[in-house]
């Protein structure tokens, strides 16, 4: 993936096992938790590029969230902090090589960003 580029998109869902089930049977998606992360099943799409993951819904998790690939989550919130935008999740650890973070822009919208690869 490239910096810009869409690389997960996770699903705000309120039973994990049902939804595995509906967009396996409705999509053909492949959806398994890795270890480690059993309550986030992470799905794959056909084409195996496009994926994401369910997660519990939350407050303030209630809709989609689409994560971009930046090549430095840092320099993107400060730019982002720039323009208007606030930030709702700072750099954040997933694994020793990936991190992630959230901000909402103007219309409310947030935005997830990701940096690094899942290879540990």
């Amino acid at each position: 993936m490239a910096h810009g580029d869409i690389t997960h998109i996770e699903i705000p869902v309120t039973d994990l096992a049902r939804a595995t089930e509906f967009y396996q049977g409705l999509f053909g998606w492949e959806i398994s938790a890795p270890p480690g992360f059993e309550d986030y099943p992470m799905w794959r799409a056909p084409n195996q590029i496009s994926g994401g993951a369910l997660m519990q819904r939350a407050e303030g998790f209630t809709q989609p969230r689409s994560f971009v690939e930046v090549d430095s989550i840092d320099d993107v919130l400060a730019r982002a902090s720039a323009l208007g935008a606030t930030v709702v999740q700072e750099k954040a650890e997933i694994t020793p090589t990936s991190w992630w973070a959230a901000f909402t822009d103007a219309d409310g919208n947030v935005v997830g960003l990701y940096e690094g690869t899942t290879d540990t």
